[in-house]
């Protein structure tokens, strides 16, 4: 006979049994009666995430078979018979005992040998070419001497020289280009025109094109540079938001209202905020003294953001606002009026905290491992703040080493970027009155491990503001006929990661 273990209880008991099913298995906590239940069910879900995450399957072999890992996970939710404050993500980290920062300068490690075999390709490239050029300058010039000599005219004679280029000429755009004026082409200054680039900065193509040069254009016919390239199969280059990028132009009135925002926001990959905050401030700028006398009513706060946690600040010689009357920025003194020409930083706020509902796009990027060595990536985003409308979203997805996706389904644009190995998903325009508002992509790619899909960073600017800052009108102090006023309102992302 087995005994297992023996207990001697009250009536009434101390303990208490908290289960769940888990297929054909159970998993148990027993814990004291004053213990908190809510924090119990919590600890135990967590238990069978956790289960789930490391076996493949919920069956007695597989839990054998991962049991010290097994262990080890469970070592990390409960200490000392108490739940320590971590979630899912935390305990694969401690388990793979990965390092970002490690991680990182691996990349850029990676990076800067890549960069440097470029280098060593380009200037290789480049010797090649001025060892041509001279042997064809030493054939010119001995050529150009005997023929000189019969005329009369010498070595420097002007008639030998295009005898001798023309073969050169006739197979190279850019001397044609050029009429003949020089002997030494100029290709890598001519190449680097802006019909050639795509986005606002080279790409390593446009770089790599660059430093072949001369071997480039010469197949390259003048009706091919000067026309539009025809669609490649391939799919474009995106590049990330730089500037005002998409964002519409605002005309500019005498009194003009600059509303900016920017975000830094750090979402988990299994739900829930990180950190988020958002720094906004207002100003204003007035071009005509006669409309310098002036307040700012602004519209009613909205309720779907931060809520108590928006804080306002307002420059030194502006009124505060008053509570539960309407918000107006206005100076202190009514008989001082704004500066004329030039740019006063008039009100400022900020949102620091981590409720999931101020998020204004939501990002879920679900990687699926199959068993036969691939991994299907579902990503999908939606805008939840509809006081924005956002330009130039680009999403980036890190790739396993070596591996390039199919992707089987998507909306927008997508592109590699062999930089940072990542996948660019770009949708132009996201806003609430269309479909654009959700979206999803779909790609499979080798790898099973789904720690290599982050961080995923997102960029954009956005038309509005997260807060709902917004202007209803402008006034005259004197209470004359209100002057015409503009508003430009923008948000940036800072930082927008799924880690």
């Amino acid at each position: 006979m087995v005994v297992l273990a023996a207990s001697i209880c009250t009536k009434g008991g101390k303990v208490r049994y908290v289960y769940q099913p888990l297929e054909d298995l159970y998993i148990l906590l027993i814990t004291n009666k004053a213990s908190n239940i809510l924090q119990d069910i919590d600890t135990l879900h967590l238990f069978a995430r956790v289960v789930s995450d490391l076996c493949r399957s919920a069956d007695e072999r597989e839990i054998l078979k991962n049991a010290f890992e097994l262990l080890g996970a469970f070592d990390e939710i409960v200490s000392m018979g108490y739940r320590e404050q971590v979630n899912l993500m935390q305990v694969r980290s401690v388990l793979e005992m990965e390092s970002h920062e490690e991680k990182i300068q691996e990349i850029i490690a990676r990076n800067k040998e890549a960069e440097a075999k470029e280098e060593l390709k380009r200037r290789a490239k480049q010797l090649e070419m001025q060892r041509r050029e001279q042997q064809r300058r030493a054939a010119a010039g001995v050529g150009g001497g005997g023929t000189g000599s019969y005329l009369g005219g010498g070595a420097t004679g002007y008639s030998p020289v295009p005898r001798f280029e023309a073969p050169e000429l006739s197979t190279s755009p850019i001397s044609r280009l050029n009429n003949g004026s020089s002997s030494t082409p100029a290709r890598s200054p001519a190449f680097k025109g802006s019909g050639m680039k795509l986005g606002s900065k080279k790409t390593k193509q446009a770089e790599l094109l660059d430093a072949l040069g001369g071997d480039v254009l010469a197949t390259t016919s003048i009706a091919e540079l000067s026309a539009p390239a025809p669609a490649a199969p391939e799919p474009p280059v995106i590049q990330k938001v730089s500037g005002r990028g998409s964002l519409p132009e605002v005309e500019t009135q005498s009194v003009h209202i600059i509303i900016k925002e920017s975000i830094s926001l750090s979402l988990l990959r299994d739900g829930g905020v990180q950190s988020m905050e958002v720094k906004g401030d207002m100003n204003l700028q007035v071009t005509d003294p006669a409309n310098a006398h002036l307040k700012i009513n602004l519209a009613p706060p909205s309720t779907d953001f931060g809520g108590a946690g928006l804080q306002f600040k307002q420059h030194p010689n502006v009124a505060k606002f008053t509570p539960g009357q309407a918000r107006v920025v206005a100076l202190k003194d009514s008989s001082r009026a704004f500066p004329v020409g030039q740019s006063l930083a008039v009100l400022k706020w900020r949102y620091a905290g981590t409720d999931e509902s101020n998020v204004p796009l939501s990002i879920n990027c679900w990687p699926s491992p199959s068993n036969d060595g691939t991994c299907e990536v579902s990503i999908e985003y939606e805008l939840e703040n509809e006081n924005v409308t956002l330009y130039d979203v680009v999403i980036a997805i890190p790739l396993p080493d070596g591996s390039y996706p199919t992707v089987t389904a998507h909306s927008g644009e997508w592109s590699l970027d062999p930089s940072s190995h990542s996948l660019a998903w770009s949708i132009p325009v996201v806003s609430a009155s269309d479909e654009s508002k959700t979206g999803s992509l779909m790609f499979n790619v080798g790898g099973v491990d789904v720690g290599a899909f982050f961080p995923v960073e997102v960029s954009f600017i956005g038309q509005g503001s997260l807060a709902g800052v917004a202007v209803a009108s402008v006034d005259r102090i004197n209470g004359g006929e209100a002057p015409e006023f503009s508003v430009d309102a923008f948000v940036t992302a800072d930082e927008y990661v799924v880690v």
